[in-house]
């Protein structure tokens, strides 16, 4: 059994069934009941070295996460030398508040540069209809995360461990270390929720003292002897205020005396400029005055003329 938060809360995983075909030493298909052998309690694997007691296990993993911890490649080496294909399938029942089995299964064929490829995979929720979860390789590894709540790492780390990796589990760094036990405990509210809580309140107080430390400076130096300092220094700009502005009200009027003047001796050169223009015309107009004199006295002296034109005429006849 292990314990895992899956999407139905914490459960335990129990493993009910392992069918490997074509791994490792395992040529024709093998099926293990994981519930017979379970029935105690407590069950052992035993064997000779090479007699497939780990490709068990890389068998659940590989079912599970499509991967093989001990292979080179996470995968290269694990078909059987006289298999063309391969075979994996992990079934396994959640208990918790719910009971729900869940079957992944994965098989593979060998390419013709020795390679392997994925030829078809399958996440099934198990009942009374079965239900296919996922039928692509990133979606089934994604859906059995979600499932058991376990990255491959912890799952290697704390649920199969591979030769030479219990090891390495002991020597994890304490931040690695840290993540997985918040993972396999279900501690990420007091972990990794708590840093961001903790972390998202640091940066809010010092957005605040930010704002704190601008406003200080702004108003720079509040100390009592600069605060009398900036009081004297404003009861001076106030004197200095009143002096500048009354300086400046002489200075209007003055402006307003001198605007008088300036007015006046524009209006004195425009009536001397239209003197000197009456004084040129003044000749044109005795001319003028002279003619009218003249053509008046002619007005006058015309009937003596016609009459003595008149009788001139009547002298001549």
């Amino acid at each position: 059994m292990l314990s895992a938060k899956s999407q139905q809360g914490v459960s335990l995983m129990k493993p009910i069934e392992l069918t490997i075909q074509g791994l490792n030493s395992f040529r024709e298909e093998q099926h293990i009941d994981f519930e017979t052998l379970c029935a105690d309690g407590l069950f052992g694997i035993f064997g000779p070295t090479g007699s497939g007691k780990s490709t068990i296990l890389d068998g659940i993993t590989l079912a599970l996460y499509g991967t093989v911890e001990r292979a080179a490649n996470n995968t290269s080496g694990i078909l059987n030398q006289l298999e063309k294909q391969m075979a994996v399938g992990f079934t396994f029942e959640l208990t918790g508040e719910q009971t729900s089995r869940y079957r992944a299964e994965r098989s593979y064929k060998r390419t013709k540069d020795g390679g392997l490829r994925l030829a078809s995979c399958r996440l099934i929720k198990q009942g009374k209809v079965n239900e296919v979860l996922a039928d692509k390789e990133r979606d089934l590894t994604k859906g059995v995360q979600e499932i058991l709540g376990l990255t491959h790492d912890d799952f290697t780390r704390a649920v199969v461990l591979p030769q030479g990796k219990f090891a390495e589990f002991l020597t994890l760094k304490g931040n690695e270390r840290r993540k997985m036990l918040q993972r396999l405990f279900h501690l990420e509210k007091y972990g990794d929720e708590l840093t961001a809580r903790l972390k998202q309140a640091s940066e809010a107080r010092k957005q605040q003292l930010t704002i704190i430390s601008e406003k200080q400076a702004l108003l720079g130096d509040a100390s009592e002897d600069a605060v009398n300092q900036a009081k004297a220094s404003c009861e001076q700009i106030e004197r200095d205020l009143h002096r500048l502005r009354t300086k400046l009200a002489e200075s209007e009027a003055e402006k307003k005396s001198f605007e008088q003047i300036w007015s006046l001796q524009e209006e004195k050169q425009a009536k001397s400029e239209r003197m000197l223009e009456l004084e040129k015309e003044k000749g044109t107009y005795d001319e003028i005055r002279e003619k009218l004199v003249k053509d008046e006295a002619a007005e006058k002296l015309m009937p003596y003329l016609e009459a003595l034109i008149e009788a001139e005429k009547e002298d001549a006849q």
